[in-house]
């Protein structure tokens, strides 16, 4: 394949307020998952495997420590010659003199001059807030061979889960004809996954006219797409069939997690041919104590286990103490469960340390339960 240059621009920006308290110091997309990752380490590793050597990554809220972990471009394998990772933040700023993107598609508007230094011919967007593996350059191949003006990864979903998402109808060359956005009642299931490639040229037109109009969101779903249908242009659908996990939400975040516990998945951590990269922390070897149990748990390097620890996935620098139970549960980095403690269903955020003998969570919960130092801190309270 000819080499093309293609500019990554990773969307990081959101305030994820659905992930509550474990998004309230820190952007969603630096939230800990399998283990020791972040989840934006998805995004950047995809780029890093598909030979994207130059990555824009646009920052807005809480975006200090997310800013500082993605700027170490040797991280990713994306510090060679010409290229590198780049964090955007915002240019302009509102009534309050606060810099704010106001809409996705307003981020990569405020950003042209760097798409224009870069010479982009085209332009990948993405969220940085998914769980897959995608080779881009692949879907790069498909956009020029249909000699699209923009290409969008869908994904097939459940057609009664279909309302939540975008949804491309396509005829029958996978041509996207018409984008209803949440729809009651959808045509097709086929999902955008917020994975996008654009002709540069054309997008940089797009993006001009739609900073001018004061009626406009600035956003891609709601603005750029349908202007781009309007006027006849091709957009095509590029199907993907691997994993993808949208984790903007508790319960989703903590399936995404227990996925890795599945043969099946599809979310392989271990491949060695699309490795997926992380910032390099020292941690010691695995502690499992002669009174712990283990049944199926994915358990990270630098844990320590003295308890029964079953179906669930346990993050680097936890320790679970004697005689705590641990079932279908999620516990991240550097969290404590004390001695004697039990949990069901829970999520447990970073650092939160769990008295002894405290009963969270309940196999007939249909939600996953949260525990943050502020649920456990308001427990105490409750308790006194």
């Amino acid at each position: 394949m000819k080499k093309n240059n293609m500019v990554a621009m990773i969307l990081a920006g959101g305030r994820g307020s659905r992930l509550f308290d474990l998004t309230k110091k820190v952007a969603k997309p630096a939230v800990h998952f399998g283990g020791k990752y972040r989840i934006i380490d998805f995004a950047l590793s995809n780029c890093a495997n598909s030979h994207i050597s130059t990555v824009g990554v646009l920052v807005q809220y809480e975006s200090i420590l997310l800013s500082s972990y993605s700027a170490r471009s040797s991280t990713w394998g994306l510090d060679s010659k010409g290229g590198g990772v780049y964090v955007l933040s915002p240019r302009e700023k509102d009534e309050t003199g606060l810099g704010l993107y106001k809409g996705t598609a307003d981020a990569i508007y405020q950003n042209l001059d760097f798409l224009d230094q870069e010479e982009a011919e085209y332009v990948l967007v993405l969220s940085g807030d998914h769980i897959y593996k995608m080779d881009y350059e692949k879907m790069l191949q498909e956009h020029i061979d249909s000699k699209a003006e923009a290409t969008i990864a869908v994904i097939e979903v459940p057609k009664k889960e279909a309302s939540r998402f975008g949804i491309m109808n396509t005829d029958n060359t996978d041509r996207i004809i018409e984008f209803e956005e949440k729809p009651k009642e959808p045509k097709s299931n086929l999902a955008s996954m917020g994975v996008y490639i654009f002709t540069y040229k054309t997008m940089r037109k797009y993006l001009k006219e739609d900073a001018k109009d004061p009626a406009s969101s600035h956003d891609f779903g709601k603005n750029l797409i349908p202007a781009y249908l309007r006027d006849n242009l091709k957009l095509q659908a590029y199907r993907f069939k691997g994993y993808w996990k949208d984790v903007g939400t508790i319960d989703s975040l903590w399936e995404a997690n227990m996925d890795l516990l599945k043969d099946n998945s599809g979310l392989d951590l271990f491949d060695p041919d699309w490795k997926i990269y992380t910032d390099d922390v020292s941690a010691t070897p695995q502690c499992i104590g002669e009174q712990a149990k283990i049944d199926n748990a994915f358990i990270t390097q630098g844990a320590i286990v003295n308890g029964e620890v079953k179906h669930s996935v346990i993050f680097s620098g936890v320790e679970i103490k004697e005689k705590a139970k641990v079932e279908e549960s999620v516990i991240m980095n550097d969290a404590v469960v004390g001695e004697g403690a039990v949990l069901n269903r829970c999520l447990v955020a970073d650092g939160v340390r769990i008295p002894d003998g405290m009963v969270l969570g309940n196999k007939k919960n249909k939600e996953i339960l949260l525990v943050s130092k502020s649920f456990i801190a308001k427990a105490g309270e409750e308790n006194e």
